[in-house]
């Protein structure tokens, strides 16, 4: 009966597909115990020899090390429990993995400098807690004294970036130019700037309740002006430029003269700089967000529509 019979070293061998030395090694380490010797000495092996040595090859592929599988095949240790910590285990190591995928993938396509590299290498690795401190001390100087209206609480959520526990390589590269970002000085100021220009339009207005942002208001009206390919200098644009003066007029609570439209292309330059919409599209990948549709081409129509009407 095929229970009773013993194979050498070399039968095993071929039987398993192990190779002499690795059986005999396994072997000298007691994972895989001969049954008997040969009278000359050479080591027998019975059928419970195969089973094993199929388990000890399968668990060493997946990455256990000998003095783990030896007490697995001993049974000393409950193989699903083994199982469970190598996962949780090599999920750490995937993660850096990709973190360090994102990071070098990052640097190859910017042609980064060291100093840069070894920032990109920091802010890719920064745990949960000292992320949320980066983000929250950006958003403090943006908005710092000015979330007493209710719309900044909003905002400041809404710019809030979450990477997730397992991201992707995309979204470690988003967060590390958003993170750079954000530590920017110019692009605080700026982003200070617009919401400073935000808080005074509330203050000077006399509108109770929900206010649209002019933004909102301007892509709305321009928006389909632009689709249908209407010229911002020609006469077709006035209804639709009246229409979002008359909201901005109605907000700072102002006649709809040459002076507020002038301010209102002025406040719409502000919140056209690419570097806003950069963020957005940043922090869409990183949150794992649809990709946020471009304003740009509709606030180029509307202060150019704007800019033409106001020519002295």
């Amino acid at each position: 009966m095929d229970g009773d019979t013993l194979y050498s070293i070399g039968e095993l061998a071929r039987r398993t597909g192990l190779t002499v030395k690795t059986i005999r090694f396994y072997s000298d380490r007691g994972i895989v115990a001969p049954t008997d010797r040969s009278p000359a000495g050479y080591r027998l092996y019975n059928i419970n020899a195969v089973a094993r040595l199929d388990l000890v090859r399968t668990l060493r592929e997946l990455g256990l090390d000998l003095p783990t599988i030896r007490k697995v095949v001993d049974r000393e240790l409950s193989l699903p429990e083994v199982a469970k910590a190598h996962a949780e285990a090599l999920a750490v190591q995937i993660r850096i993995l990709r973190l360090r995928h994102a990071v070098l993938t990052a640097v190859a396509e910017r042609g980064s400098t060291p100093e840069e590299t070894e920032l990109m290498h920091r802010l890719a690795q920064l745990p949960e807690d000292e992320r949320r401190r980066l983000i929250g001390d950006f958003l403090d100087a943006a908005f710092g004294g000015l979330d007493a209206a209710p719309a900044f609480a909003g905002v400041m959520r809404s710019m809030t970036p979450e990477l997730p526990d397992n991201p992707e390589a995309e979204q470690v590269q988003a967060w590390v130019e958003l993170a750079e970002m954000s530590l920017d000085p110019d692009f605080r100021a700026m982003v200070r700037r617009m919401a400073e220009d935000q808080a005074a339009e509330h203050a000077g207005s006399d509108m109770t309740g929900p206010r649209r942002d002019i933004a909102a208001a301007v892509r709305d009206q321009a928006g389909p002006a632009l689709t249908a390919g209407i010229d911002p200098a020609s006469p077709q644009a006035d209804a639709i430029v009246a229409a979002f003066t008359a909201h901005y007029a109605h907000v700072l609570g102002r006649p709809d003269d040459a002076e507020l439209r002038r301010r209102l292309a002025t406040r719409l330059e502000s919140v056209n700089d690419p570097r806003r919409e950069r963020y957005l599209q940043l922090l869409a990948v990183v949150n794992g967000w649809p990709a946020p549709e471009s304003l740009a081409p509709v606030f180029d129509w509307s202060v150019q529509a704007l800019r033409v009407r106001t020519q002295q």
